[in-house]
């Protein structure tokens, strides 16, 4: 029989993203951070490619980025209600970490697989700051999309892009419980 994990089966049958907005200070510093990145980068990672990196956006950053969200959403002639959107995460940010995919040639391992990889590594980072006590929560929005923002906000390279934007930071309000999915009506047994 194998071993069970209750407490980590709980926690991962109710662990709740706590929304940007409300993540306020302390945020984990460099050695409170080293845990939980070391813990997303135990991600499945077929062929061992290792096809991401991590990017730390602290306090400083967040302001010079909201500035470059400002200029690209300018450029892409974006209306003022979506400009601040994409400013939103990071005028109201105080740490983040953006999880880039790093696309590598592989005969074996196709680019899907890569990407998948990827997301696995945002989610696993999410879960570590919630298991480790912080709120946290996973963040795209156009910017995380634009090639403009992602070379001239994070300095990426043509085979990178944004996997997500991982928020940390402490609760500030508990959100409220939210549906949840039917398992029985999106699980098919064979």
């Amino acid at each position: 029989m194998p071993v069970a994990d209750p407490s980590a089966l709980a926690f991962l049958q109710n662990r709740r993203s706590r929304p940007a907005k409300t993540l306020g200070l302390p945020v984990p510093d460099a050695e409170a951070l080293r845990p939980l990145l070391t813990a997303a980068a135990r991600t499945p990672d077929h062929g061992k490619l290792e096809p991401w990196r991590f990017v730390v956006i602290d306090r400083a950053a967040m302001a010079r980025l909201t500035e470059v969200v400002e200029t690209r959403g300018a450029a892409l002639a974006l209306g003022a209600e979506d400009i601040a959107k994409g400013r939103g995460q990071f005028d109201q940010g105080n740490l983040a970490v953006a999880v880039i995919e790093v696309q590598k040639p592989s005969p074996k391992i196709p680019p899907l697989e890569q990407t998948y990889s990827a997301g696995a590594v945002c989610l696993a980072l999410l879960n570590a700051a919630l298991a480790a006590g912080w709120g946290a929560n996973w963040l795209s929005g156009w910017p995380a999309h634009d090639r403009g923002f992602m070379e001239e906000g994070l300095a990426l390279a043509p085979h990178e892009r944004i996997a997500g934007i991982i928020h940390i930071g402490t609760e500030t309000t508990a959100p409220p419980e939210r549906p949840r999915p039917d398992i029985d009506g999106i699980t098919t047994w064979l």
